[in-house]
Formats: C-alpha cells, sequence, structure tokens
C-alpha cells in the first residue's frame, strides 16, 4: 500500500503496473476538492497520448495497480 499525502498529489508522477495501450506513465494534473478543500478525485494524464482520466485519489494507494514515480 502506498502512503500519500493526497494535498501534494498535484504534478506527481505514477506508473502504472498493468499498462493499456502502452500508456504506462502518468502525471497528476488536476486535483478536484469538496467545498471544505478535502481532495476527492484527481486527473491522471497518460504522458504518451495525453488522454486523461478522472478517479478517486485513494485508487492510486493500491501498490498492485500504482507505484509512484516513473519507472
Amino acid at each position: 500500500m502506498n502512503r500519500i499525502n493526497p494535498s501534494k498529489l498535484l504534478l506527481s508522477k505514477w506508473t502504472a503496473a498493468h499498462p493499456q495501450n502502452r500508456e504506462k506513465h502518468f502525471l497528476v494534473t488536476e486535483l478536484f476538492r469538496d467545498e471544505e478543500g478535502t481532495v476527492l478525485d484527481v486527473e491522471l494524464q497518460a504522458v504518451l497520448t495525453r488522454r486523461s482520466e478522472r478517479l478517486d485519489w485513494q485508487t492510486l494507494k493500491n501498490s498492485d495497480a500504482w507505484s509512484p514515480g516513473w519507472k
């Protein structure tokens, strides 16, 4: 399990453990917060294709699917 501080996720780099469509490296480009400022979701952008997807930031804690940094 990856330990993550959600307020420091912006512009962090991630590597998918099981790449699809040759998309392996991702960058967090946006944080989505609620009224209190709590991070709810992140937008991940694939470096290779520039495709973006929005997902729950807690998904990045799963070390079977994501690892921090580009490897």
